[in-house]
């Protein structure tokens, strides 16, 4: 629900030029003739993630509930995954895909093991080529954030956003802020 509030907010924001020039036709949905071709690369992006863990993971999650796996990896093949070039109208690619796991996961605080899957995710897409598979566009700096250095500025900026979020608003219900709560 916060996700859907802080769309609205945020478009409400844009300037009148911005919003006439967004697509109005989803890229995303799914149908009976593409469902397949989706869950392809859903499995794809998260096995390229999570590797070599992919299926250990899947099925720990099922453990907790048969459905879990189910449902994440429908995430990954409809909201992760960029759509087929001729239905998209702009990618965001495999780099940029973890950059924002890692953040949004960073400052919603209190998923510690997911940041640090995405934080592997997104050096393993520098490892194993996935970043230069074919489609893909070249991120600028992506290799450096991959790095150690790169890791540690993305999450200490992360930090440093909801830091200033928290002072001047005392804090959100979705960045609550990095110490503790008692």
């Amino acid at each position: 629900m916060e996700t859907i509030n802080v769309l609205g907010q945020f478009r409400a924001q844009l300037p009148s030029d911005i919003i006439d020039a967004l697509s109005k036709a989803p890229s995303r949905e799914l149908t009976s003739s593409n469902v397949d071709d989706a869950k392809v690369r859903g499995r794809e992006l998260w096995d390229s993630i999570y590797r070599p863990f992919e299926t250990k993971l899947l099925d720990k999650l099922a453990d907790s509930h048969p459905d879990l796996p189910v449902q994440i990896l429908t995430s990954y093949s409809s909201l992760f995954a960029d759509p087929p070039i001729s239905s998209r109208p702009i990618k965001v690619g495999r780099v940029l895909t973890s950059l924002i796991g890692i953040t949004c996961l960073r400052a919603q605080t209190g998923v510690g093991p997911q940041v640090t899957s995405h934080i592997f995710g997104l050096r393993k897409a520098f490892e194993d080529g996935t970043y230069k598979a074919e489609g893909e566009e070249h991120v600028e700096g992506g290799e450096w954030l991959a790095g150690e250095a790169g890791n540690t500025w993305i999450l200490d900026t992360v930090d440093r956003i909801v830091e200033a979020i928290g002072h001047e608003s005392g804090g959100t219900t979705f960045a609550p802020g990095i110490k503790a709560k008692l």
